[in-house]
């Protein structure tokens, strides 16, 4: 007995031992070893501090930046929406458009060139790859954005035809039926003299579109699902730099148990509407015009091609939830700044508004007719390069990669700075500040040096929904210009932060006025 406690003891004091050295490693050497070997090789960047990084300069330099708005016309947000990234650009990457600094005890290079952003992107080959660092993005990085390698292949494969733009002409009596609410409920405000903070109104348009779109006849269920994400959007940006501490998921903090709570709410009901939606289309008493329909059945016949499994229950569940990150929060934060700078810039919006009559009158717009409208098309990309709603993207190198001139260890985080090369005066000439919707007249690829406009992502992992955002951003654009002109109140405050997407810290107070019928 006396033998088995002394072994029990010794075999206790061995895995303390390994379990000590395992995190001095990890909060220690291995920083210390990435750290050399990113400065040896010409980056430049902050000296990491044990366990917390930069983490805490990120936290008091976001603050300061949210306490204070900017001037109402000024464009120049990149200060302001990352207060810390900034700094970091400003003292270390200036010039080469490469740095790093800490989250945590991970380095993190920030690359702001466009060659090696595409660089970045295009990997194939397993080298470069999704993070695994914040368990609560992955309430929002769900379906086919979080998929690797061959199931990646799989899933964009079965989810591409739902996306065809033959597809999406099938679903415009539903974005148009969203757009007539849209416009009959601000027409009923402008004429007591409300004003309407577009910013919330457009994503309940949105959260509409695309309930209607992805549900079709379940639409109240698709509202409440909308309901949900909007709540868990805010818990989990309040919580994004606390997850990053270790074990901070399985405290059972009153964030952590209502977001988990949410997620149970949510996959139940898409559960049901899949379920419902199987048995209908089994018996043949169903439409597939929606994205759920085109999904499901996209899936069907992936399965009697290739003879292989297709996507399970719950994969289709995690399809459905991107459907709801990618496809309202975005498209409402676009509209949201198109409407904000369009109450600015007065003669861009009338621009718009005389191509739009031009072209529609006051009929309905149709899907051929949306297709040449230039105007509006330079204003929305101007918009996404000024405010882009996503303003980075982030990977991991598992394995050692080459990406310009720097080879990269495992371990190191990168993040494709999209907002800083959205405001580069390198690639976009000395106005890169200004509301210029005239840099796009001739295509996306003549606007800038190097083609340095990602608003949708780039390489083979560009965004599925661009096509299906763009159609509902001009069509809803259309509506509201035949319908009303606008303006700022003045009660707007110009703050633009990041709260998962870019939006208005503030909201989007706008004064609306009846144009006649």
């Amino acid at each position: 007995m006396e033998s088995l406690a002394f072994y029990g003891g010794l075999t206790a004091m061995l895995l303390a031992v390994v379990w000590v050295l395992r995190m001095l490693n990890w909060a220690l050497l291995q920083p210390r070893r990435l750290e050399r070997v990113l400065r040896s090789q010409g980056l430049k960047g902050s000296s990491y501090r044990p366990l917390r990084g930069d983490l805490k300069d990120m936290v008091r330099l976001g603050e300061e930046a949210r306490s204070k708005p900017i001037p109402s016309y000024s464009h120049a947000i990149f200060p302001r929406v990352t207060a810390f990234l900034s700094r970091v650009v400003e003292t270390y990457g200036k010039e080469n458009k490469v740095s790093f600094h800490w989250m945590g005890p991970l380095p993190r290079a920030v690359i702001a060139d466009p060659d090696q952003a595409r660089e970045v992107m295009a990997n194939k080959t397993g080298e470069i790859g999704k993070p695994s660092t914040n368990y609560m993005l992955r309430y929002f990085m769900r379906g086919v954005i979080r998929q690797e390698g061959d199931k990646w292949a799989k899933h964009r494969k079965i989810l591409n035809p739902a996306f065809h733009i033959e597809r999406l002409k099938r679903m415009l009596p539903a974005f148009s039926a969203c757009c007539d609410e849209l416009v009959d409920q601000w027409d009923k405000m402008a004429a007591t003299g409300k004003e309407v903070d577009v910013c919330v109104e457009l994503q309940n348009f949105t959260g509409d579109v695309i309930s209607r779109t992805a549900f079709g006849s379940s639409l109240e269920e698709g509202r409440r699902i909308f309901q949900l994400h909007d709540e868990q959007a805010m818990l989990v940006a309040s919580a994004l730099l606390k997850a990053l501490i270790p074990g901070y998921k399985y405290l059972p903090t009153r964030t952590n148990t209502r977001v988990k709570t949410i997620d149970k709410e949510v996959k139940d009901i898409l559960l049901s509407i899949i379920k419902n939606r199987e048995e209908s289309m089994k018996s043949g008493n169903t439409r597939n015009d929606d994205l759920l329909g085109m999904l499901l059945e996209s899936n069907m016949q992936h399965i009697q091609e290739h003879g292989d499994a297709g996507l399970t229950t719950d994969e289709v569940v995690e399809e459905c939830r991107l459907f709801y990150f990618a496809g309202q929060e975005t498209t409402a934060q676009l509209l949201t700044w198109v409407m904000v700078l369009l109450s600015m810039h007065q003669d861009w919006q009338e621009r718009a508004r005389e191509e739009v009559l031009q072209v529609f009158g006051k009929e309905k717009p149709t899907f051929d007719g949306l297709s040449h409208l230039k105007t509006v098309t330079m204003i929305l990309y101007e918009v996404l390069r000024l405010y882009p709603p996503a303003i980075g993207l982030q990977r991991q190198v598992f394995k050692s990669v080459k990406i310009g001139d720097v080879v990269y260890p495992p371990g190191v985080l990168i993040f494709v700075s999209i907002i800083q090369m959205h405001h580069d005066p390198d690639f976009w000439g000395q106005d890169v500040e200004e509301f210029k919707p005239e840099r796009f007249a001739e295509g996306v690829y003549k606007a800038s040096e190097k083609n340095a406009f990602f608003p949708f992502s780039g390489g083979h992992r560009i965004c599925i929904g661009q096509n299906f955002a763009m159609l509902e951003s001009k069509l809803a654009l259309c509506r509201i210009l035949q319908r009303f002109a606008f303006e700022l109140s003045p009660s707007y405050t110009h703050a633009p932060c990041t709260v998962l997407t870019l939006k208005p810290q503030h909201g989007a107070p706008i004064r609306l006025r009846s144009l006649s019928l």
